[in-house]
């Protein structure tokens, strides 16, 4: 990369560095100024990020320097690279897509590759379990049937398919665990597995090296292809879930990138106007926006006038007036007017594309705890191999004859004993019965990420409009001056605010309706941005809005401004209601709280939340509504952009920040946040990209959330605890220390049992979450 090049914040353009990074404005992924391949763009990241023992060609990246394709790396070990899908060779982990938006449409191949190995090893284990089991829960003559010798056979049979090809992929990962000595869950399972597929083989193919003392009254020595098969059914159980829980990555990718106009409608030097691919626009065309199409890409309205919904973009459903000189964004809908827009920002630099990036590196992630497993492996494998050691050494030399079968007995039983397929269990089952019991209660839970780190979150950022009030202002009231009637001002208000879409026209037009006021038609009306509205009704000139446009108009409010101030105080907005000349009144609108806020505020802040309001409204405004509902602190006059960059500054600060947005303006702030949470009245891309959706859209389901990702990870801890410190105490009663002492030796049976056993109490024990009370 040459050094001259630039990184620049396609909305403030202003922001400019040599490295790549975020806007310290906005927090919008900066692209180059001057476009380089996406090869290169992802060289000089991934060069960034790896550390100094790392080259600027890992041996781990096998990507072509002229590859253009999907990119595979691994959640773990970002220097692995590859350009097909696989598994990790240093961790033995399951690649995943670089780029989520590359990927296609079809199911994840490898959930469908262990779901078939998986119903495939069930099917042959059940019947294997039989044989085994049978004679230990009142069937005793169920080995007769075929006899003891054909039974074994049958074992054999039915076992070895599960272990050397459902279980195939679980070997290959634990041989390269191995060969790179980076030992893992994959390492324990493979030895465990091949250990007692092994000691079965040799059983039934060779028993005559097995003492006596192992052998029944026909000269027969056990077998434990049941252990073998059992290991790689369950930990194919706990894969599938897991994948499962993942296969949803790209869909707010696709989502999004539906959201984009396909073609844009581009107008000549000539005035001609033709239809071009939406790839083929460049900065400075000119476009124009029919009525009913999607804008094509972020721009500047030169001509025309009309109504965008960019509720895709804001959450917000009323649309919004756009008039020459106001900026317009890509994928937004058009309204019944036309529009001639410049193009500001094309391809990678638009809104829409910028968002993509932003949510596709969040979905990049994995939960910590799913990491904690291996990172414990990384010590319980080497010293359970060396407890194995120690024991096939100790048996060996003091065993009793055969020493040498005794020995590998022992050692094979402390493999098995401490297989951990439970912790392959621990978290993906508590984290699928926590999904459902979320489910259940309205909150829906994307990760096992998000929930881990909501249980440790301690600010929480929420918008104020939809999400503590109801999102549709109301009129609350109607204050006439002297000489004028309510139903007067009331009338001449709602007359001219029918021409405007704005949320608080529609609140006047409606009470108008509910109080049975007959409205009028308005003339020669005109929207004055920022300010409010005027026109004729019945032949005199009507003014309303805010104290800007009063002044505007030369007209002094004289004690009205404090009048209009103190109903402000209470969280409502005032306009003022001009007739000619003269101030006829005032209307008052206001966006009423939920009726479930005040109770939820109080929960969140006795569940430990710092609760901070983010909103575009007036300071004065905002202070009320903290006031009346609690809030510990505010941030008035907020614009969307401003979002991630605050919750930037109070990560900065220490502080785990939990963010409620119900946008895709909301997306990068979502990113930002340790953990987003999206109203589910909101945009859909909003609720697929955030961690956490809440179906009502209320507070009180953030604290359902709260109170489940609590319940979750104290299980999760619990389930490790079962899959580590059982396993690990049983692995010298395996070895043999009792045998000294009480001459008891297990076999690899019990072990199998007592390893089953703790897989058993994971899954129990998950099962509690279905009645947690949140």
């Amino acid at each position: 990369m040459e050094q001259t090049d630039l990184f620049i914040c396609p909305m403030h353009t202003e922001v400019s560095q040599t490295e790549p990074g975020n806007c310290v404005m906005c927090g919008m992924r900066l692209v180059p100024k001057h476009k380089h391949s996406s090869r290169s763009e992802s060289e000089s990241h991934k060069h960034l990020h790896d550390g100094p023992e790392h080259s600027s060609k890992d041996q781990y990246d096998k990507v072509p320097e002229d590859w253009t394709g999907p990119v595979y790396t691994c959640p773990m070990h970002a220097q692995v690279r590859q350009t097909t899908a696989g598994s990790c060779p240093i961790c033995g982990m399951g690649l995943e897509l670089e780029n989520a938006a590359l990927a296609d449409d079809e199911p994840n191949p490898e959930l469908v590759d262990f779901t078939r190995r998986f119903w495939v090893g069930t099917v042959l284990t059940v019947p294997l379990l039989i044989f085994t089991m049978g004679p230990f829960v009142g069937f005793p003559g169920i080995r007769e049937i075929f006899g003891e010798r054909v039974t074994l056979w049958i074992e054999l049979v039915l076992g070895t398919p599960v272990v050397l090809w459902c279980g195939w992929p679980f070997l290959v990962r634990a041989w390269h665990s191995f060969r790179t000595l980076n030992l893992n869950m994959f390492s324990l399972i493979g030895m465990g597995v091949i250990a007692a597929w092994g000691f079965s083989l040799v059983a039934v193919l060779a028993p005559d090296v097995f003492p006596d003392g192992f052998r029944d009254s026909n000269g027969h020595v056990g077998v434990y292809f049941e252990a073998a098969a059992v290991i790689v059914t369950l930990v194919l159980l706990g894969q599938v879930m897991e994948l499962r829980a993942r296969e949803g990555t790209g869909k707010a990718i696709k989502a999004l990138l539906d959201l984009a106009a396909k073609t844009a409608r581009i107008m000549r030097e000539d005035g001609s106007e033709d239809e071009i691919p939406l790839d083929e626009v460049q900065v400075g065309d000119r476009l124009r926006v029919r009525p009913g199409d999607k804008v094509p890409v972020d721009g500047i309205v030169l001509d025309g006038r009309s109504s965008v919904d960019e509720s895709m973009i804001t959450g917000e459903p009323v649309p919004v007036e756009k008039v020459p000189g106001e900026q317009v964004t890509g994928a937004t809908i058009n309204g019944t007017g036309s529009l001639v827009i410049e193009a500001r920002r094309v391809g990678s630099d638009t809104m829409l594309s910028q968002i993509v990036e932003m949510v596709a590196n969040a979905q990049r992630s994995r939960a910590p705890i799913q990491k904690y497993a291996d990172k414990v492996a990384g010590w319980f494998v080497p010293a359970v191999i060396g407890v194995a050691i120690l024991a096939f050494v100790g048996w060996s030399i003091w065993g009793p004859a055969p020493a040498l079968s005794y020995a590998l007995v022992a050692a094979v039983a402390v493999l098995i004993i401490a297989c951990p397929c439970a912790l392959g269990l621990a978290t993906p089952m508590s984290i699928m019965t926590a999904t459902g019991r979320g489910a259940q209660a309205g909150v829906l839970i994307k990760n096992a990420e998000a929930l881990e780190r909501f249980e440790k979150i301690d600010t929480l950022i929420v918008d104020k409009t939809g999400t503590l009030t109801l999102g549709k202002p109301e009129l609350v009231a109607v204050m006439p001056e002297r000489g004028h009637d309510e139903n007067e001002v009331l009338r001449l208000a709602a007359t001219l605010e029918k021409g405007s879409e704005h949320p608080l026209a529609e609140a006047i037009v409606r009470g108008a309706e509910t109080r049975g006021v007959i409205t009028s038609e308005a003339d020669d009306f005109e929207a004055i941005t920022g300010k409010g509205v005027q026109g004729r009704v019945d032949g005199q000139i009507v003014a309303l809005g805010n104290l800007a446009m009063i002044k505007d108009l030369g007209i002094e409010p004289g004690p009205l401004t404090d009048k209009a101030n103190e109903r402000r105080d209470h969280g409502e907005t005032v306009m003022f209601v001009v007739l000619g000349n003269q101030i006829a009144g005032l209307v008052s609108v206001a966006d009423p709280v939920k009726d479930t806020t005040p109770a939820a505020l109080k929960a969140l802040h006795e569940l430990g939340f710092r609760i901070i309001m983010a909103t575009g409204d007036n300071e004065r405004t905002a202070k009320s509504v903290a006031a009346q509902l609690g809030i510990d602190e505010i941030r008035a006059d907020v614009l969307p952009e401003d979002k991630a960059r605050i919750i930037r500054d109070l990560q900065d600060a220490g502080r785990q920040v939990a963010m409620a947005g119900d946008g895709v303006n909301d997306a990068p702030a979502l990113a930002q946040a340790d953990v987003g949470i999206a109203m589910g009245t909101g945009a859909d891309v909003a609720i697929e990209s955030a961690g956490i959706t809440l179906v009502k859209g209320n507070l009180d389901g953030i604290v359902r959330a709260r109170r489940l990702a609590r319940a979750t990870m104290q299980n999760i801890r619990q389930n490790l605890f079962f899959a580590l410190v059982y396993n690990a105490s049983g692995v010298p009663v395996a070895a043999g220390v009792l045998f000294p002492f009480f001459g008891i030796l297990i076999s690899p049976m019990f072990a199998a049992f007592a390893m089953s056993a703790s897989s058993i109490s994971v899954v129990l024990n998950s099962l509690r979450l279905r009645g947690a009370k949140i």
